[in-house]
């Protein structure tokens, strides 16, 4: 079992990314004591979307070629439109969430981001929620999608927007402690 203020968190964005849905869960998982670090497909910093213009730069601090998954304990991947729209087309990071799902870790992705779960086809068979908008596209994957706060389904935790992210925090640090889901199937 893992402590949270022993977690090592990833955080993965690129420019775009719905600002309070990282800021948020990179400063309450801080503040619960997990070592998080944002990683991106690009180095020096990356902007936010806040809601209709863009806003704060965030530092990066390691690039996804500088990563393992075997680094981390648990994987967070905020939504927004552009920022999950614009990893799903790297497939260096479509394999990067596909491994990380096939470690068995807690991997949470809210709003927009499941997309890059579709991508990394681990959403077949799952219960799965997301923005309302995505609902077509989890289905059309094979998901099972819930209009719900948070979904957990063996470790794969999503959260439908940034009114969701008090849950969807509390849910990656209980997943955090719980640990590997070993009965989860991979993709």
């Amino acid at each position: 079992m893992t402590r949270i203020s022993n977690a090592k968190i990833a955080i993965l964005a690129t420019d775009g990314f719905e600002e309070v849905e990282l800021t948020e869960p990179l400063g309450k998982l801080q503040a619960a004591g997990a070592d998080v670090h944002v990683i991106s497909n690009k180095s020096g910093t990356i902007r936010g979307w806040d809601q209709d213009h863009w806003n704060r730069e965030i530092k990066v601090d390691k690039q996804l070629s500088e990563i393992r998954v075997t680094d981390y304990d648990a994987l967070v991947l905020p939504g927004g439109q552009i920022n999950p729209d614009v990893l799903r087309a790297d497939p260096k990071v479509v394999s990067f969430v596909r491994e990380f799902f096939n470690s068995k870790k807690p991997l949470a992705a809210i709003c927009h981001a499941p997309w890059l779960l579709i991508e990394a086809d681990v959403v077949r068979g799952r219960d799965v929620t997301s923005y309302k908008s995505i609902r077509t596209d989890i289905v059309n994957a094979g998901g099972n999608w819930l209009d719900q706060e948070v979904v957990c389904h063996e470790a794969l935790i999503t959260s439908r927007n940034p009114g969701d992210l008090p849950a969807f925090i509390d849910k990656i640090i209980e997943e955090v402690e719980e640990g590997r889901h070993q009965d989860r199937k991979v993709a």
